[in-house]
């Protein structure tokens, strides 16, 4: 009797096993695309030739949990040691940077304005704080009767190379390096991991 071929499977079958394949790529999201896609391909030859011979459902039971599987994936494509990247991490890291930065600028120009209001209610003219030094434009109050206007305390072009640098630190991203240095070495026709 011959092997049903994966086109022969029923469709509710082929729909476990493409669901098996996209739930392993969801918790591949460290990986670079190229061996992303590889792994998809290679997982889903083996479920569809394993449920040739034993059904779809019980090809799907023996890949095991799936988040184990992912990690065995992880740690064959950057070894065990340290820490792997995740752009998860690197998310995180830059609203952290961006909430306390807004926070502390926030703090610091609602100060200004209510110390300049508790020296004199009925201020008129136009007053100017720092900001946070480096990190920030000035800001300008204007007052008119003891009604005030902020303007400015934009973020300089280093708060933007610290909020860089929290992407990187933050997501471990330097450990993508050397799958970048094999991937320009050995194959620079395939797309670029991460692309």
């Amino acid at each position: 009797m011959d092997r049903p071929t994966h086109t022969e499977l029923r469709l509710a079958d082929r729909l476990r096993i493409e669901r098996a394949v996209w739930t392993l790529n969801a918790h591949l999201d460290n990986l670079p695309n190229r061996a992303k896609r590889a792994r998809r391909r290679e997982t889903r030859a083996n479920l569809y030739a394993a449920a040739a011979e034993v059904g779809a459902a019980e090809a799907i039971r023996g890949l095991g949990d799936l988040r184990r599987l992912a990690a065995e994936y992880r740690t064959a494509e950057y070894g065990e040691t340290g820490p792997q990247p995740s752009y998860s991490g690197a998310v995180v890291g830059l609203l952290l940077v961006q909430v306390a930065a807004s926070a502390f600028m926030q703090g610091g120009t609602h100060a200004f304005v209510a110390g300049l209001l508790a020296a004199a209610p009925d201020a008129t003219g136009t007053f100017q704080w720092s900001g946070i030094p480096y990190l920030t434009a000035p800001v300008t109050v204007t007052a008119v009767d003891g009604t005030q206007r902020t303007a400015g305390g934009a973020f300089t072009s280093l708060f933007y190379l610290l909020w860089l640098a929290a992407f990187v630190l933050g997501g471990r991203l330097w450990r993508l390096l050397p799958t970048w240095r094999r991937w320009r070495a050995g194959d620079a026709a395939a797309p670029a991991p991460g692309v």
